[in-house]
């Protein structure tokens, strides 16, 4: 596999620094980075995003579970979710697919996040939202290799994607 250009913020540099500090500001807001990476796992996994799959998966800090990571896509018939995990994955999967209803981001699904989320946390998941499908339309238009972020056999860390 081949990229058909170079990472579209990489040759326009000063697109870089404006995403990676929108995902500085995302990791500092008032949602747990475990419940972030989640939200990251299944939007990319919504817009078939290997390249942020296969970063993301390999920087989930140790304290998560191969059957959670397994089964996100899966998360509605899954034992292995909180509440406000699954609140936040149903308005990821709203917000990743809004041309597919009518009613793209539906009352349910909102209020359903707002009891588990205040107005902050709400607007950093709908910003992390919002940055992970800029990236994966970012990587998945421009071909963007699963892997090539790294040097083969080095584990990948999150400072290197947004």
């Amino acid at each position: 596999m081949q990229a058909r250009i170079n990472n579209p913020a990489m040759v326009i540099p000063d697109a870089m620094h404006p995403l990676q500090a929108l995902g500085k500001v995302i990791q500092n807001g008032s949602v747990p980075a475990r419940t972030l990476a989640l939200v990251h796992l299944r939007t990319s996994q919504i817009n078939g995003c290997a390249f942020c799959l296969a970063l993301h998966t390999t920087v989930f800090k140790d304290d998560e579970t191969p059957e959670r990571l397994v089964t996100v896509a899966a998360w509605r018939e899954s034992p292995y979710f909180t509440d406000a995990e699954r609140a936040a994955l149903g308005l990821a999967e709203a917000v990743t697919r809004i041309a597919d209803s009518s009613d793209p981001v539906p009352d349910e699904i909102w209020n359903e996040a707002a009891r588990h989320y205040d107005e902050r946390g709400l607007a950093t998941l709908v910003l992390a939202i919002s940055a992970t499908n800029v990236w994966n339309r970012v990587n998945v238009a421009t071909r963007q290799v699963a892997g090539s972020y790294r040097v083969p056999g080095e584990k990948a860390t999150a400072a290197q994607h947004a």
